[in-house]
């Protein structure tokens, strides 16, 4: 028998770690769970999981976990009475969460009249304007070229914010620097959010300079409560991806921080929220706390909440969509520190460009105050056409101090194989003067600006982060000595010359070599759009090329001065190493 009766089985409307977490908390409440799934995602962790598991057949996002009626179908037939979408693909699109309340089954998430209110961020905008929450410049409507982006960043100066109207988590979003950007810029922000969340309309606000992103967890029940979880940092990000979060937010004044709760708070009030949200501020360089978006779902960073306040955020939000009240008083008070490392499959040696590909090790840490959350084992391919999240590692303390103690020795021993991951930079951060000091001097785009690793900027240094090592402990003179040693060396591949490999991983060719003259795809996915004309003169440096893998576009550069040649078409799907175009 359930816990939270009337509810007794979940479709689990997601993949990865959020879904393996919902299945283990409707395991928790006695519920049953269906888990759906992809060809590329057969033998998944979260199919295993769940009680029962169904195909959407397809591989690519609007395929599968974004394919709504194919979900309610498979809901319907397994004999579902509620679906829970966890976070990103359908989880704040209002039209699914109708669909599933009109197919008879609960929707484990707000009404679908207030994802539209504040899931739009225009209207969110006039919403915590209502509530006298501070706010930045910015447009009341999405605009509809970039021309309208210009004629704002004309009035009201750069840096300006472009920023999908619907979605979040960083997709979608550009800031701009340079007029000349505004254009390229408002295109790629558009083909980013209609991949990630199906829908392209932008708005564009004034961009606070070295701002620190705050947010506040909130959960509201139909009983009158709207409680704040507490705060969360979430200013260490790479293209306004998210990489690192603690709790509570550190170095916040008390001015500052009750106009985040309770900015947070009223602004769910005004909306008649109901379920888990998150309210997110951004606070400038100068400390002026500005009300940014609230995301109409439960946020990958979640953990880092419940490990300060002991709550068991999923398991409420199954509560409050019951019917049932929040299972406690008041806003709960914060135990202690603790941060989240998101694990991505990423090269942090080539500017984080995702890495898709097959792990072949996965062995986590272990320990006091250690929680990991994942979606991936040893053996899983990793496949180039989702988010490159692979695992979350949580780590608490009683003290901050006592928490990055914690976390620099489980981020050493956490070992990730076969793909390369952000581990090296997450080992580094933690050392970082910018992070452990007596301030926080990490801003959001801080890492594309300013981070240079502690242990050395080139090209070699950081490839040497990446090299997999074996321990080998020796006794000399009665005490024990571990050295690490390149895994090579204990290999048949130890016969290759180490310098051709090096080579090869510092500039993404295949190991066959590349010439200087082509234009090289640094990791696999698909070529969007040229940004140059084949037979164009270019300059060394120059952008000529956009690809995206794992939801995220990047640029291609030229690698020298010339007449450029095209070798491939939008659509494309490339590896990497391939030659998309030659330089004469």
């Amino acid at each position: 028998m359930s816990e939270i009766t009337p509810l007794s089985t979940v479709l689990i409307a997601n993949r990865g770690e959020i879904a393996v977490r919902i299945a283990r908390v409707a395991a928790d409440l006695g519920m049953r769970s269906i888990a759906v799934y992809s060809d590329a995602d057969a033998e998944a962790p979260h199919a295993l999981a769940a009680d029962e598991a169904y195909r959407l057949p397809g591989t690519s996002p609007a395929e599968t976990y974004l394919n709504a009626p194919a979900i309610i179908d498979i809901a319907v037939r397994a004999g579902a009475n509620c679906i829970h979408p966890g976070y990103g693909f359908l989880s704040e699109n209002s039209s699914f969460a109708r669909d599933v309340i009109a197919a008879g089954m609960t929707w484990i998430g707000p009404r679908p009249e207030t994802i539209d209110s504040l899931g739009d961020k225009v209207s969110a905008r006039r919403i915590a304007e209502s509530v006298g929450a501070p706010l930045a410049p910015g447009t009341s409507d999405p605009v509809d070229s970039w021309e309208q982006a210009r004629d704002f960043a004309e009035e009201h100066g750069l840096p300006i914010a472009i920023k999908a109207a619907f979605g979040g988590g960083g997709r979608g979003l550009k800031v701009v620097s340079e007029a000349s950007e505004i254009e390229d810029a408002f295109l790629s922000a558009g083909r980013e959010a209609t991949e990630a969340f199906g829908r392209g309309e932008c708005f564009v606000e004034k961009f606070l300079t070295k701002p620190r992103h705050v947010e506040a967890q909130v959960l509201a029940d139909s009983h009158g409560n709207v409680a704040v979880l507490g705060t969360r940092d979430c200013s260490t990000q790479r293209r306004f991806q998210k990489l690192v979060e603690e709790a509570p937010a550190p170095f916040l004044t008390d001015k500052q921080r009750t106009a985040i709760i309770e900015g947070a708070r009223e602004v769910c009030r005004a909306a008649g929220y109901l379920g888990a949200g998150t309210v997110e501020f951004i606070v400038s360089e100068d400390g002026t706390v500005s009300f940014l978006e609230v995301n109409t779902r439960v946020q990958v960073e979640h953990p880092v909440t419940e490990a300060v306040t002991g709550l068991d955020i999923i398991a409420e939000q199954f509560r409050i969509a019951a019917g049932h009240p929040l299972s406690f008083e008041g806003d709960p008070t914060s135990n202690g520190h603790a941060f989240e490392f998101r694990i991505n499959a990423e090269d942090v040696a080539h500017g984080f460009v995702p890495c898709p590909g097959t792990i072949t090790a996965f062995e986590p840490p272990l320990g006091p105050g250690i929680r990991v959350d994942t979606g991936v084992r040893a053996g899983f391919s990793i496949p180039g056409v989702y988010d490159s999240l692979l695992a979350k590692l949580i780590v608490w303390g009683p003290t901050r101090e006592v928490a990055l103690v914690r976390a620099r020795r489980a981020l050493r021993e956490f070992r990730i194989e076969g793909v390369r991951t952000v581990l090296p930079f997450q080992r580094d951060i933690v050392e970082h003067p910018a992070l452990i000091g007596d301030s926080l001097d990490i801003y959001t785009n801080w890492v594309d600006k300013e981070y240079t690793p502690t242990f050395g900027d080139s090209a070699e240094a950081i490839e040497e982060a990446y090299t997999e090592r074996t321990t080998v402990t020796i006794e000399i003179d009665g005490r024990l000595h571990s050295v690490g040693l390149p895994a090579h060396l204990f290999t048949s591949a130890a016969a290759a010359p180490a310098t051709a490999s090096k080579g090869a991983a510092a500039t993404g060719a295949s190991e066959s070599g590349r010439s200087g003259d082509e234009v090289v795809c640094p990791y696999t996915g698909t070529l969007v759009a040229w940004k140059v004309e084949d037979g164009e003169e270019v300059t060394e440096g120059q952008a000529v090329a956009t690809v995206e893998a794992m939801k995220m576009e990047s640029n291609v550069t030229a690698p020298r001065s010339g007449t450029i040649h095209l070798l491939t078409s939008p659509g494309d799907a490339v590896e990497r190493g391939t030659a998309l175009a030659r330089i004469e």
